[in-house]
């Protein structure tokens, strides 16, 4: 289906969302046609942040929001459907926009398996009516589908398409780039130099392919490293765990921008806690990368003032490779809590691979290495 024709008949004016490769051609859509604007189209940090942005809308309008997002992102408008849009609450009327990631049948990675089973049961159990769109749904279907829907919506209640892979198409092109000059592989390259046999925390998507990539090309053990392949935003909690219980240990956490704004709240806890033993690095790109490219606010605020604000006793911003190995030097030789951002261009090799190992395994590997077997 036309990703147009979708937008056509769901007829609202107000999208909000986090970006999906399964949504690509409905995301590239929405930046070619409004691009950030807060009258149509806001990113938001994660999908709890959308439905209660959408919610503002609608009290504020009295029309119908679209939230879009991909099915991981189910877990975090559990909260705000229940207690908020709910028709024993509120009643506020919604429509979901849903990627289908790890749909049965359909290989996929393994952080995506148990989420694509349960993806239409989540929202059966949140009440919330929906409807597939797979490559062969038909205007006429889809209308019918709306039509059905609209009577819901007008009771307050919410509703779902769930989009099957590749069931979008012909997208706008959209280039997505920014002015940073260093790539993300060759910056994880520079932090794996000084890590050393130190273990390190490594965030979901591209950044954790590229850990893993240069392990291999190294010929190093891959039980330094815990891969965050799913759980967006969680990274830098998980590292904080780990360091905790392994003070004497160096803990490194590889961050992206996406990660950290879907869960800043994390920062404040670090912040408080000090592990004198942890060093946190976002990369900065400014953007949703792994899944298209989309932008994020990332690029509008000060990193290095939001966590010195949450207790950092050390945050720097670096833009080239010269700083950040000057950074990572100091960040090494001192005790205590350290940030480093560095600001990051968009883009990967084409030909970037995915973790031979399976997520069990890594953990495996990992625990085994932290307990010295």
């Amino acid at each position: 289906m036309k990703v147009e024709e979708l937008v056509k008949i769901i007829g609202a004016d107000f999208y909000t969302g986090v970006p999906d490769s399964q949504l690509k051609a409905l995301c590239n859509y929405l930046m070619d046609t409004y691009g950030i604007d807060s009258n149509h189209h806001i990113i938001a940090a994660n999908e709890g942040n959308c439905t209660a942005l959408a919610a503002g809308y609608h009290l504020a309008t009295g029309k119908v929001p679209v939230v879009y997002m991909q099915n991981s992102g189910e877990g975090n408008i559990i909260n705000p459907v229940a207690s908020l849009l709910n028709e024993k609450v509120y009643a506020i009327p919604i429509i979901f926009i849903v990627g289908w990631r790890g749909e049965p049948g359909i290989h996929d990675e393994p952080q995506h398996i148990y989420q694509g089973e349960v993806t239409v049961k989540l929202l059966d159990d949140m009440d919330i009516a929906s409807f597939i769109i797979s490559k062969d749904t038909t205007a006429d279907e889809l209308t019918a589908a709306m039509n059905g829907f609209r009577e819901l919506l007008a009771k307050g209640k919410q509703v779902a398409f769930v989009v099957r892979k590749g069931a979008l198409t012909d997208a706008p092109k959209v280039e997505y780039k920014n002015n940073n000059t260093m790539m993300r592989e060759e910056i994880i390259r520079h932090i794996v130099s000084f890590s050393g046999e130190d273990p390190i925390v490594s965030t979901t998507g591209k950044a954790s392919r590229e850990l893993f990539e240069i392990r291999e090309a190294n010929s190093q053990s891959h039980g330094y490293d815990f891969l965050t392949v799913g759980s967006m935003g969680h990274s830098s909690s998980i590292a904080l765990g780990v360091a905790i219980n392994q003070p004497e240990k160096r803990i490194w956490c590889i961050d992206g921008d996406g990660a950290v704004l879907m869960h800043m709240g994390s920062m404040a806890v670090l912040g408080a806690n000090k592990p004198a033993n942890m060093i946190h690095i976002i990369i900065n790109n400014s953007a949703h990368e792994t899944v298209g490219g989309m932008p994020t606010v990332a690029g509008d605020i000060d990193l290095v003032a939001v966590a010195k604000a949450c207790g950092y006793p050390n945050a720097v911003s670096v833009d080239s490779f010269e700083a950040l190995d000057s950074e990572l030097e100091k960040a090494k030789s001192r005790s205590e809590l350290s940030l480093i951002e560095v600001k990051c261009s968009i883009g990967a090799r084409d030909d970037l691979g995915r973790p031979t190992t399976t997520a069990l395994e890594n953990k495996q590997n990992f625990m085994n290495y932290l307990s010295g077997r």
